[in-house]
């Protein structure tokens, strides 16, 4: 049997689990697709997109008759959606708040929600700056407006989920100080620092490790953040940039878990996709992406 195919089914026999756990199931979603095969739509944050569609392109290479169908949106929209029953499956960067989930429980449609990733919030300057190094109190008051600072402080849409990211971060919900801008993509806001010595970019990690040829020259003139937590017990005066490491240590202290949420009551190709996304092929692909897999992937030793 083809390696991918046992790894599903495994995924698949956990999944079966979880769900004779769940006290009500969610009205199933009408449609002809399995667990590798047919159509399914799936709404996402467009924050994720790169390590999505390389999650994807696998996942339709190894089973070429799965069509899925990704639907990228700022994270408000795809709560939007998926609260309205537009579309069934999200993938997001937080867990749903209890009123969020009430909602889909009046309907019967609790969904089944599983961890995939975890990404980095990152800082980003121009390769002409000599800020290198910043603490977690320097950027939430550059956010709050406390500190004077000739330099403009961009990152994606209003909606997205890294400006909702900073204003918990912050505890300001208007982030309207006038040194303040809102673009309308990641890339906007990598191409706006790297045109910009003067300016502090905010983005999500993944699109900076690896990326397309539309933008790859504009990540070379900008540099990471190192940042510190006084908060860090174990290293209060240690700054740390983003990788798996410091991701896996908590050393790096801005962090997102990624989630695919999937309320459609059956096991078909968004129930297919989560389990390879949480497989060890799905993983790795995390893992080479730069971001942390939810679970690290073991190597296997041949002792001869």
């Amino acid at each position: 049997m083809n390696n991918s195919i046992k790894i599903l089914l495994v995924c698949l026999a956990v999944l079966i689990g979880f769900g004779m756990c769940r006290q009500q199931s969610a009205p199933e979603v009408k449609g002809d697709d399995t667990f590798v095969k047919g159509k399914a739509q799936f709404l996402a944050d467009e924050s994720f997109q790169p390590i999505l569609d390389q999650e994807a392109y696998v996942f339709k290479a190894l089973f070429t008759e799965a069509k899925p169908e990704f639907i990228y949106k700022s994270e408000n929209d795809v709560l939007r959606m998926f609260l309205n029953d537009s579309i069934r499956v999200a993938i997001i960067s937080r867990e749903l708040k209890p009123s969020e989930l009430q909602i889909l429980k009046n309907r019967n449609f609790a969904p089944d929600v599983n961890r995939f990733a975890i990404d980095a919030v990152v800082l980003i300057v121009n390769q002409q700056s000599t800020d290198t190094l910043i603490s977690v109190a320097q950027i939430k008051d550059m956010l709050n407006g406390k500190v004077m600072t000739d330099k403009n402080i961009v990152f994606d849409n209003p909606n997205s989920s890294l400006v909702r990211y900073l204003k918990e971060l912050s505890g300001n919900q208007e982030l309207k100080q006038k040194n303040i801008y809102a673009l309308k993509s990641n890339k906007d806001v990598i191409r706006y620092v790297s045109e910009h010595p003067q300016s502090i970019g905010i983005v999500g990690f993944s699109w900076l490790d690896d990326p397309d040829k539309d933008f790859a020259d504009e990540v070379a003139k900008v540099k990471i953040v190192g940042v510190k937590n006084e908060s860090n017990d174990k290293a209060p005066t240690e700054y740390f940039k983003p990788s798996q490491e410091t991701l896996a240590l908590k050393q790096y202290p801005l962090s997102r878990s990624l989630y695919i949420l999937n309320s459609t009551g059956k096991l078909g190709l968004a129930a297919g996709f989560a389990a390879f996304l949480k497989s060890d092929r799905g993983q790795r692909i995390i893992l080479k992406s730069g971001l942390l897999p939810d679970s690290i992937p073991q190597r296997e030793m041949i002792l001869k």
